[in-house]
């Protein structure tokens, strides 16, 4: 069971509802080990000093930040506290704004909001609430010693805490060279946009999130699975690129395109597209292994002769 990343309250207005801050997100990513390919032994990394080339232990390291090349200035434990909020167990929600005004560009990260004893009855009015409004809370809340922009949001019986980009780490699209304007300025007839739209229309479905898995993750556990099977040795996968007319030229016939693609795709849903790209390989049938076993015989008999 997942353990709290901390225990207090939401508080908008004079109401207080106490909460846990529970964890939105499962990492499932494969963690490597670094090791000498010499003699398979773990790489370890240590601090070393520029100048002298010597291992410098923890208790000597301290934080600093370059104002200019070569130049620094220390930051101790501190200053860091001293700019640090003094709240850690709050959701201080400061306004309430519209759901759909903040781009999905701005969340960062999910956290699960879980009542607390006897907050039943604030959690759900809350909550039914932001649902009738269509409105999401935002406000601060501290995530191990920073303090983070968040929306609180509901989502079926659950409250959600997202932590929000400030918009200061957001690119501004409009930085790089896009293709503004119309679709007429790009030449783009109303039967290449009639033909897209019914493409789409084609490939519409309901979002189900559980028909999408993360293909690469499988197939690299597979092949470390294979890997220790084969006590080490070297396993490949080798993975045809799919071939695209398009790909020689940038001149592409979109009507030829869209229509190819209409007819290769007549309302076929999410669902059955990811089974079929995770059915298992048929197993080749009795005739087959003979036959196969019978070849390879007859192909290690002349190697047999000659050696």
């Amino acid at each position: 069971m997942a353990r709290p990343i901390w225990t207090g309250s939401i508080s908008f207005g004079l109401l207080n509802i106490p909460v846990s801050l529970m964890p939105g997100e499962r990492r499932t990513d494969l963690s490597f080990r670094m090791l000498d390919a010499r003699d398979k032994s773990p790489i370890r990394f240590e601090r070393v000093n520029a100048e002298t080339g010597e291992e410098v232990p923890w208790k000597d390291i301290v934080k600093a930040f370059e104002y200019d090349k070569g130049s620094y200035v220390v930051i101790d434990k501190a200053d860091i506290a001293s700019a640090a909020p003094e709240t850690h167990e709050s959701v201080d929600i400061e306004a309430f704004v519209a759901a759909d005004s903040i781009s999905e560009r701005f969340y960062e990260k999910p956290y699960v909001l879980v009542p607390g004893k006897k907050a039943d009855k604030g959690y759900v009015l809350l909550r039914e609430t932001l649902k009738s409004t269509g409105r999401i809370g935002i406000g601060r809340v501290v995530v191990r010693t920073r303090e983070y922009l968040c929306a609180v949001m509901p989502e079926g019986d659950a409250l959600i805490l997202d932590l929000l980009r400030y918009p200061q780490e957001l690119v501004d699209p409009g930085d790089y060279a896009l293709p503004a304007g119309s679709a007429s300025k790009y030449k783009i007839s109303a039967r290449e946009v009639d033909m897209a739209k019914k493409l789409i229309e084609s490939m519409a479905t309901e979002w189900t999130p559980e028909d999408y898995h993360d293909e690469f993750r499988k197939r690299l556990t597979d092949l470390i699975g294979k890997r220790l099977r084969a006590k080490g040795t070297k396993t490949r996968i080798d993975d045809e690129p799919p071939h695209r007319e398009d790909a020689a030229t940038n001149v592409v016939d979109f009507m030829s395109l869209l229509q190819k693609s209409l007819d290769s795709n007549r309302r076929t849903p999410a669902k059955q597209a990811a089974a079929k790209t995770t059915k298992k390989p048929a197993k080749a049938s009795k005739g087959a292994k003979k036959a196969a076993g019978k070849a390879a015989k007859k192909a290690a008999k002349p190697a047999r002769k000659r050696a």
